[in-house]
């Protein structure tokens, strides 16, 4: 009885202790929104007190209710009250959280702490949406940074494991630890499986031209005849191509080639400190500008199609806007992937962009230096921190394994700089003044550019659990752009949504070709169809590509091939 009596106490005591940390975890959360909130910041009105009061009273009762549910359990009986993670919240599905009533009821008080953080954090007013979504975000970094299952004395895992090998595994996680200090960035997958050119980014073809900026690399034809008119590919410069030519059977790049298109592709460079001062518009020019004009002279046409995915999409079209301006009329059709025109919802990406931070960056790096790849990366990574951060410290560092091999996230992994010109002018003009939708706002290379005034057909996809570029904001291209567009929603986010093969058929997609809705009203109206996106686009393009002929091999007397696909750009690792 008094054994008893003692577990009681000690489960009372752990419960006393969690209501505290919950309590502690949101006056700090709170705290640290007054200290930061900005000296230009207007005054957000006072907390409701009652609200307040009401929260916490819920959360006392609740905390009590888990403790006493806990009891009932030691004694054999259902628990009666139970906390499950989110839906996707895999932390705590391994059975040593069930196992031991002590990280049961941890785990279960962990998540009650995280939904009270996030109730008091709607308690809180705002002075505008962002300021509230960055103080959700806030609230999701601390809550997701607390976790039990990020540290080894409140990880079941982590302990069983090291009884069991003896603690190997923790050798091994400090092992893992120190290689990924000297690299600088946690590793997430067996990197020295992969070697570009080797085993991913593998299509054949050859570089046929080059400058400071980018390769454009012109693949060998796959197919007996090829379309007279050329497909340029703009992909972004955030990262590197490949993520469009991972392997043979999820490659894009090969699938365009497969469909009887000569296709061309800006392989953007990695910038390093001699290309520190690179502007915006020395993006366009050096970028799409030259990459058309290569690619007109080599196929001996006036026009080509072209393609752009995410922010290549967005330098791509700025800069068919500046080529419109001059008089040229370099494309005969548009593809956009996962392309913001319209920024004035750019998910939570656009929470790291404000007047007091952007000011500092511009004071920094505006006028020269390199936005590093590991900030970018990093920024990324914490957009989905328990997926792409926290798993890894738990699994290479607590339990000391080693990442396995994955494609996808080798390419995560290889993240490029950025000058800071280019990134502070792309920012401030679009992120955070939204510019580029409004016609004759911004002047480009001289020229004043209107979006409206490109007026080929264009063939615009998002993606519906994109997290970057929120879809509604993709459709609003349609209101943008002047030429008839065809709007496609794809299943999953902004990777697994566009790379998803044919071949696979797997996920779907939703078709409309009535875009005069709203997003939401488009999505009702919308017929889902199975499969990938790929096929669909594949048809619309072909009528595009002009006549039938006979291809030909990259390059011609005047762009000779330099060196064998991928290029030797796209090798070059930030360091």
């Amino acid at each position: 009885m008094a054994q008893g009596s003692n577990n009681n106490d000690a489960f009372l005591g752990s419960a006393m202790q969690f209501m505290q940390a919950g309590q502690n975890m949101a006056q700090q959360f709170m705290d640290y929104l007054g200290k930061n909130a900005g000296a230009n910041a207007a005054p957000a009105p006072a907390v409701d007190p009652q609200a307040l009061t009401a929260l916490q009273k819920q959360f006392m009762d609740q905390q009590m209710a888990l403790w006493q549910a806990m009891l009932v359990k030691q004694q054999g009986q259902e628990q009666s009250f139970k906390v499950a993670p989110e839906p996707g919240d895999r932390r705590f599905s391994a059975p040593e959280w069930r196992e031991s009533p002590i990280y049961d009821y941890l785990h279960q008080a962990y998540l009650l702490n995280t939904q009270y953080l996030k109730q008091i954090v709607e308690t809180v007013p705002a002075n505008d949406e962002k300021a509230k979504n960055r103080m959700r975000f806030l609230a999701r970094q601390v809550a997701d940074a607390m976790a039990p299952s990020n540290f080894a004395a409140t990880n079941p895992e982590f302990i069983k494991l090291a009884l069991e090998t003896k603690g190997q595994s923790i050798t091994e996680g400090i092992n893992n630890l120190i290689k990924d200090f000297e690299k600088g960035r946690i590793s997430m997958t067996d990197e020295s499986v992969f070697e570009v050119g080797q085993n991913i980014a593998t299509t054949e073809g050859a570089v046929v031209y080059e400058n400071e900026l980018m390769q454009l690399i012109q693949y060998a034809p796959l197919t007996a005849k090829v379309g007279t008119r050329p497909l340029v590919v703009v992909p972004p410069c955030i990262n590197k191509f490949y993520i469009m030519d991972l392997q043979p059977e999820n490659s894009l790049i090969r699938f365009m080639v497969e469909q009887g298109n000569t296709v061309f592709l800006v392989s953007w460079r990695n910038p390093k400190e001699e290309l520190g001062s690179a502007t915006w518009d020395d993006y366009l020019e050096h970028g799409p500008i030259a990459a058309l004009r290569v690619a007109r002279d080599i196929c001996k046409v006036k026009q080509v199609n072209a393609l752009g995915f995410c922010v290549g999409g967005t330098i791509l079209t700025s800069a068919l806007a500046v080529l419109k301006a001059r008089g040229e009329e370099a494309v005969a059709s548009l593809t956009l992937l996962t392309t913001l025109l319209d920024f004035t919802d750019t998910g939570e990406i656009g929470l790291f962009i404000d007047e007091q931070g952007l000011a500092a960056r511009e004071a920094t790096i505006g006028s020269g230096g390199l936005l590093p790849a590991r900030d970018l990366q990093n920024t990324f990574s914490f957009l989905r921190a328990n997926d792409l951060v926290w798993n890894y410290v738990q699994n290479n560092y607590l339990k000391g394994q080693k990442p396995q091999a994955f494609d996808l996230l080798y390419w995560n992994s290889d993240s490029t700089n950025l000058p800071g010109p280019f990134a502070c002018w792309y920012m401030r003009n679009l992120y955070l003044e939204n510019s580029l939708r409004e016609p004759g706002k911004l002047q480009m290379c001289g020229q004043h550019v209107d979006l409206g005034k490109l007026d080929m057909p264009v063939y615009l996809l998002a993606t519906r659990e994109d997290h970057i570029v929120p879809w509604q904001s993709a459709y609003q291209s349609t209101r943008i752009l002047g030429g008839q567009t065809r709007f496609v929603l794809g299943a999953s986010g902004h990777i697994a949504g566009v790379i998803n093969p044919a071949s696979k058929n797997k996920r779907s997609f939703w078709i409309n070709d009535d875009a005069m809705a709203d997003a939401e009203g488009w999505l009702a109206a919308a017929e889902e169809k199975k499969g990938s996106w790929w096929n669909d686009w594949a048809d619309w393009l072909k009528p595009l590509a002009g006549n039938p002929r006979a291809p030909r091999k990259p390059g011609n007397t005047k762009y000779k091939p330099l060196e064998p696909a991928p290029g030797r750009y796209v090798k070059e690792r930030a360091v």
